[in-house]
């Protein structure tokens, strides 16, 4: 991590004497989690993971370690010097982009509870929200949670760079993709986005679904877990045309963007 925050802080420098006019931003997984009850217990728990997770964010807006984390660092023996901490100091993010995909809850004994998956961890199942085929729990609201977290955190602008959903899709054999189910995920995203703007106060530079065309997820190292807008026609074992396909998800997403100036209340709602 450390010889990430110098590299990252040199790019920085780099670019802000070199291009004035370019900003640089920290980029973070963000996955909401709740405490599985009201136990305090639980709720500390989600609290110090929340906290973990804002490690990278904290340390490249802030340009400092975190208190917590200099003890790890000490009974790592790692060498730092007092010019990598002037560098981290001095060349901080410009704004925070991150990723949003779903929220898990957390409890301080998990014994005997249901586990579920979130991107790149594991937690308790949340038993308010639905599940997608990849075990992934949907939570539109939590994502207006986390834009209220980040914001209020640091005071800079958001970006996020990465919200989509990963589900088994269907080739009709008429070259047919209907992922209504795509659609609804997005609709509800974006709205709860346009929600914490209008509502909490929230600067946000831009919004990228994730992702265009069909691609090995990295999380499950597997094509038939789609995301994409486009359908690609290959197997978890590279057999297929390769051909591409435009997913019902495609041509709503194409209509949303052609709402230069605002998007209708009845175009999410439905």
């Amino acid at each position: 991590m450390h010889n990430q925050f110098v590299a990252a802080a040199a790019i920085t420098k780099y670019i802000h004497e070199t291009y004035s006019d370019i900003q640089v931003g920290s980029m973070i997984t963000s996955t909401m989690i709740y405490p599985y009850n009201s136990d305090p217990r639980n709720s500390l728990k989600s609290v110090q993971l929340m906290r973990e997770s804002y490690n990278f964010s904290d340390i490249q807006i802030r340009g400092k370690y975190p208190l917590n984390l200099v003890p790890k660092l000490k009974n790592l023996h790692i060498k730092i010097s007092k010019e990598d901490l002037d560098l981290i100091s001095e060349n901080t993010a410009d704004f925070i982009a991150f990723s949003y995909y779903s929220s898990v809850c957390t409890a301080f004994d998990t014994k005997g509870l249901k586990v579920t998956k979130a991107n790149r961890m594991e937690g308790v199942y949340n038993k308010y929200l639905p599940t997608s085929d990849w075990g992934w729990q949907i939570d539109p609201i939590g994502l207006r949670i986390i834009l209220i977290n980040l914001y209020d955190r640091y005071q800079k602008p958001l970006f996020i760079v990465e919200n989509g959903l990963g589900a088994k899709d269907s080739l009709t054999t008429s070259g047919k993709i209907h992922d209504d189910y795509r659609i609804d995920y997005l609709r509800q995203h974006i709205k709860q986005m346009l929600v914490s703007i209008q509502n909490d106060g929230i600067e946000l530079m831009g919004y990228c679904m994730w992702g265009m065309t069909d691609m090995v997820s990295a999380s499950t190292t597997q094509i038939s877990k789609r995301y994409g807008l486009i359908y690609v026609d290959l197997d978890d074992f590279g057999d297929g045309t390769y051909k591409r396909y435009l997913k019902d998800s495609y041509f709503w997403y194409q209509k949303l963007l052609s709402f230069k100036n605002k998007i209708p209340k009845d175009f999410l709602d439905k």
